[in-house]
């Protein structure tokens, strides 16, 4: 039997990305699975008033720093909530406003910058343990991403392949989702989608024992209920009004192949678990700006999964 720790969604947020490195000691799990969007959302300018002085807007929320100390604590704060720091200017911020490219650049360049800090952090933490990470950026991960993992020696990027556990179960692994109302980084039709859970499906040579860690939920599995939006994006009925936007590609992959486990996550409120058939789907959720780590241990027998739990810490 094997256990297997799976979180996702952690957005940048440092005190999720520790405690997902810590879990495999504290769960006693003998693997770790991060699902996809490791990276974050946004950058926050610190603007510089002269001396030690600095003015920082969060959530709304303007604070004025005034020493050394209060500058690393609203660093951290900023950090654990998966947001940017970025010490500026008021002569930066008013050029910044009129090229909103550069805005861009600064904002992969602080998203690279912590990528590879999170990869060192996995190096030292994990040397020695025997422990390893799989992961897939999800679908908000900018294409960059995947080399600062590449070079890692303890996190595998598992994208687009059969990777073989320990455990001896076959693991398939993709970070891009179906359509999203945003654009983001990795998302594709239902049609494509399909083309690339079958590449990685052909691969398997047990695909009833297998694990399909895919980033979104399989459509109408109550894993991927999300607030409806009105056409200018915003929720309707004041986020009442839910409906399912899991893919459809996927959930017909899971109900023709009958993997043993699939592990999701992209709808944060998407919490729980559900069975296609044969198949236990688990999506933990996510509250990673609140510096909470969702997950789920599971306990897999060969062609079982023997129990599982979702844990909040």
């Amino acid at each position: 039997m094997t256990t297997i720790f799976f979180a996702t969604d952690i957005h940048g947020s440092d005190i999720c990305w520790s405690k997902f490195l810590n879990a495999g000691k504290f769960y006693n799990a003998d693997q770790l699975i991060l699902g996809g969007d490791m990276t974050g959302k946004a950058v926050v300018p610190f603007i510089h008033q002269g001396g030690t002085n600095y003015r920082v807007t969060l959530l709304e929320q303007v604070f004025d720093i005034t020493n050394d100390d209060e500058l690393t604590d609203m660093k951290k704060r900023v950090r654990s909530r998966g947001y940017y720091p970025y010490l500026t200017t008021p002569d930066e911020i008013a050029e910044l406003e009129k090229d909103p490219e550069r805005v861009g650049k600064i904002f992969l360049q602080e998203v690279l910058k912590v990528v590879q800090q999170w990869m060192e952090l996995a190096d030292k933490k994990l040397e020695g343990t025997g422990m390893t990470v799989y992961c897939c950026p999800g679908n908000d991960d900018m294409d960059e991403v995947d080399e600062i993992v590449r070079a890692s020696k303890s996190v595998v990027l598992a994208e687009g392949r059969v990777t073989n556990l320990k455990s001896g179960h076959e693991m398939i692994a993709s970070g891009w989702s179906n359509r999203t109302p945003w654009d983001t980084h990795r998302e594709e039709d239902e049609d494509q989608l399909k083309v690339r859970y079958e590449a990685m499906i052909s691969q398997l040579k047990d695909p009833h024992t297998a694990i399909f860690n895919i980033h979104v939920p399989p459509y109408k599995s109550n894993l991927d209920e999300a607030p409806e939006l009105d056409e200018n994006l915003r929720p309707k009925m004041a986020g009442q009004s839910l409906k399912p936007v899991g893919s459809t590609a996927l959930r017909e992959a899971i109900e023709k192949t009958q993997p043993l486990l699939g592990l999701h996550g992209h709808i944060h409120e998407g919490r729980g678990v559900s069975r296609i058939g044969k198949t236990l789907c688990i999506n933990p959720g996510s509250m990673y700006e609140q510096g909470t780590l969702l997950g789920a241990i599971v306990r897999l027998g060969k062609k079982k999964v023997e129990d599982y739990v979702l844990t909040t810490g």
